[in-house]
């Protein structure tokens, strides 16, 4: 796995970046007094309430109080991950993205596949304008060329050699960075010939919009399988890529539901009736994976199956899969189609509006997993409720722990008189908690919800004692955030939930910065003076009893003095834990 991102970097990388600029490009600002505004791209307002300060770089909706860094309005407004988020900045400030040594090896890079892929898509749009039966076939699908522009879409000849021949006068691409890419195949026999022969073909594209991979569609009754993709690269996964994500991200400001087809022509075809928010798996069905990535850019999933037994039977793989992934507020639903019928000759024959409300009718798969395993069954019987009890209790312990799996034990509860789940065994507290891979202490999480919602307060502690908490920020998120705050006191709670967003305790921090502010300011003052100090003493007695351990374990006169030195630094000498050397 790579190496994590020094939080260090990406300080220093925001204080690079103009946030004006960041989000300029994307939302037109104005000018207002010292800061600019607009309205908000994260809600519907007609006066604006979106404040971008570059004074303090960051950004402020008294509308919705949507509010952070640079960083998080990529992550929340172009819909990137935070390592994504980090390497647009970097771009932009055109620096590489450092990671952590200890943490393994540095990505690959694979940006001459990505090269090599965008040059044969040029190609394969270009031979398209001059195939005449298979722009014929578009048009006869109800395909316009704007549409096909949007897509990208183009065409594989019938020739066994056409891609490597284009490329044999550019220096820049080698037969084997075509097979790399997956555009040819090298067979048992050591042939080699384009994967690609007379289909039309669709580009993939990741988030960012580089093409990974293509899909490729037989014209007709041709030869070969309907559908042909991209084999596995390094850059193309499909159990992690969804086509037309990518287009639907481009096509909507804000992507409220999300409807997974089965075909690349079921996407466009949507795309063209008006429907722009449809994406398809590729040719497997839709992974934990996939439903991770489509819960990223909205609450609602909407999956669209045959009505025959074959898509009942991928309703319910994709409901396995799904399951682990639906925390509170996310819904999954399923839209079976009649008998016949696809999307692309659904939305065709009955038009957007009939289709859409289709969609809106789709069955919530909840109901449809206690429905499809209460089946058969007479659940007034008491054998029959076990039975149920026995078949639903694996799924509903695959939920995340929220209120829709309290839902579910409550539905199983009323339909076999089951007084819920077993309970797992409660987790073995141990006797001294501690921070580990930057996780809290009671008392650190006490500390930092002081920190993060009245920063200035720190501000009033003895700055020795703040410096002494500093030095432990490089393996303590608790100080490291004590340390930023130190060095610039105009920090408020927004900025720092913001600086933290990629960090492994973003949700707790984000959960501390909105817990509401009840002590005084005084009482604030006073504790995280007297919760500084116990910090400090705690990590003197830690650093004490280490010594005292390597002293048994290997005496040296170095680790003696260092000892000695600990002592006499006015920190506590003796502890419980360690006053028998």
């Amino acid at each position: 796995m790579a190496g994590l991102i020094p939080q260090s970097f990406i300080n220093d990388l925001l204080d690079r970046t103009d946030i004006v600029d960041v989000i300029d490009a994307r939302v037109p600002l104005k000018k207002a007094g010292r800061s600019y505004k607009a309205r908000c791209p994260f809600h519907e307002e007609k006066t604006p309430s979106f404040n971008v300060v570059p004074d303090k770089q960051f950004y402020h909706c008294f509308g919705c109080q949507a509010s952070g860094t640079a960083l998080t309005f990529l992550m929340e407004y172009d819909r990137l991950d935070f390592v994504e988020a980090v390497e647009t900045l970097a771009r932009l400030a055109g620096v590489d993205v450092p990671r952590e040594a200890d943490r393994g090896p540095p990505p690959e890079d694979h940006s001459r596949l990505y090269e090599v892929l965008e040059k044969a898509e040029k190609v394969y749009r270009r031979q398209l304008r001059t195939a005449e039966h298979a722009v014929a076939y578009l048009k006869q699908r109800g395909v316009t060329g704007v549409v096909a522009r949007d897509f990208a879409l183009g065409y594989a000849p019938e020739g066994w050699h056409t891609i490597e021949e284009t490329f044999r006068n550019d220096p820049t691409v080698k037969q084997a960075d075509l097979l790399a890419a997956g555009l040819l195949i090298n067979n048992e026999k050591g042939n080699v010939y384009d994967r690609f022969r007379d289909r039309i073909l669709f580009p993939i594209r990741d988030v960012r919009g580089r093409v990974i991979g293509f899909g490729g569609r037989i014209m007709g009754e041709g030869d070969g399988p309907k559908y042909l993709n991209s084999p596995e690269t390094p850059v193309f996964h499909k159990g992690r890529e969804l086509y037309g994500l990518y287009e639907a991200r481009n096509a909507l400001r804000r992507i409220e539901q999300l409807i997974v087809v089965e075909g690349y022509m079921d996407v466009v075809a949507l795309s063209q009736a008006g429907v722009a928010n449809s994406v398809a798996s590729l040719g497997t069905s839709a992974t934990t994976e996939h439903f991770q990535k489509l819960y990223r850019y909205c609450e609602e999933v909407v999956c669209c199956f045959d009505g025959d037994a074959a898509g009942r039977r991928a309703a319910w793989k994709a409901l396995e899969n799904a399951l682990p992934t639906l925390t509170d507020g996310r819904q999954l639903k399923f839209m079976f189609l009649p008998e016949g019928e696809d999307p692309d000759s659904l939305v065709r024959k009955e038009g957007r509006g009939a289709f859409l409300e289709r969609v809106n009718d789709a069955a919530p798969a909840i109901e449809y997993l206690f429905s499809e395993l209460a089946s058969g069954l007479d659940v007034r019987q008491l054998d029959a409720q076990a039975r149920l009890a026995s078949l639903v209790l694996p799924y509903i312990e695959q939920v995340p722990n929220g209120v829709l799996k309290q839902l579910m034990q409550n539905r199983l509860t009323q339909m076999t008189g089951l007084a819920g789940a077993p309970k797992p065994a409660p987790r073995q507290r141990s006797v001294r908690p501690v921070a580990a891979d930057g996780g809290l202490t009671p008392l650190t999480r006490r500390l930092l919800g002081h920190v993060l919602r009245v920063p200035e307060a720190l501000q009033t502690v003895d700055a020795d004692l703040r410096a002494a908490v500093a030095r432990h920020a490089d393996s303590d998120l608790f100080a490291e955030v004590v340390q930023y705050v130190d060095g610039n006191p105009g920090a408020d709670r927004s900025e720092l939930v913001g600086r933290w967003a990629g960090s492994p305790l973003a949700a707790e921090i984000g959960r501390l910065a909105e817990q509401p502010h009840t002590l005084p300011e005084a009482a604030v003052v006073r504790e995280l003076a007297e919760g500084l100090q116990s910090y400090v003493s705690g990590k003197a007695r830690e650093a004490r009893r280490q010594l005292l351990s390597e002293l048994k374990e290997a005496p040296s006169a170095d680790k003696l003095k260092a000892l000695r030195t600990l002592q006499a630094s006015g920190h506590p000498a003796r502890d419980s834990g360690s006053n028998q050397s």
